[in-house]
């Protein structure tokens, strides 16, 4: 093999080693071992686990960006917004099951730090303007936009890493149940949200008719 060649069947199998145990779990001998190589050459071409766990990360995070960022960015309506946001990340899962796996696996979206929750992160901020333009419009206050768009992404990101487990129902009504919850919510909010249990009224205390 040239190289590169070596370099690329080496991150493909520590993406399959990482997805299946972990940054933890796997180990430089594992992925010499499955690549018919001695460990030295791993070495050689990444300096260590380390090293080739940030190529396969940076990797999976530059993808997952460039296919949110695209559904973001063609604009339109806010609905549609929300339908494509939430079609590429389950396509992006679809396709790249694995590499997912390994970005959630060992930066889980509840953490304040780490690569798939600095992603969302990201990813919230850009949602946040869009969110920010349609309660100006609503008569709703602009200020509450960022926990908004954190809720929306957070819920999409979450039904996603469930989604990658189930795989059911089929995509597109998973992206079309997403939108339902989260566009109906918007399109009712009310403009000084308060707990039922904060007004005193009793039914709140009861739980939700079928």
């Amino acid at each position: 093999m040239t190289a590169h060649e070596r370099r690329e069947q080496l991150s493909s199998i520590a993406r399959e080693l990482f997805a299946e145990k972990g940054f933890d779990g796997t180990s430089v001998e594992e992925i010499a071992a499955r690549a018919n190589v001695s460990k030295p050459v791993v070495y050689e071409h990444f300096g260590g686990k380390e090293g080739i766990y940030a190529v396969v990360v940076d990797r999976e995070i530059q993808n997952l960006t460039n296919s949110l960022t695209q559904a973001l960015n063609l604009g339109g309506h806010p609905k549609l917004i929300v339908e494509r946001m939430a079609l590429a990340l389950l396509t992006y899962i679809e396709d790249n099951e694995e590499g997912f796996r390994v970005l959630v696996r060992d930066s889980p979206m509840t953490q304040n730090t780490g690569s798939f929750s600095s992603l969302i992160g990201d990813v919230a901020t850009k949602v946040e303007h869009l969110l920010a333009d349609q309660f100006k419009r609503r008569g709703l206050n602009p200020k509450t936009a960022p926990i908004y768009s954190q809720m929306l992404v957070g819920m999409v990101a979450l039904t996603g890493q469930h989604w990658v487990d189930e795989r059911s129902p089929k995509k597109s009504e998973v992206a079309a149940h997403l939108v339902n919850l989260a566009w109906n919510g918007l399109s009712g909010l009310e403009r000084r949200p308060q707990l039922g249990l904060d007004k005193g009224d009793p039914k709140s205390q009861d739980p939700i008719d079928g």
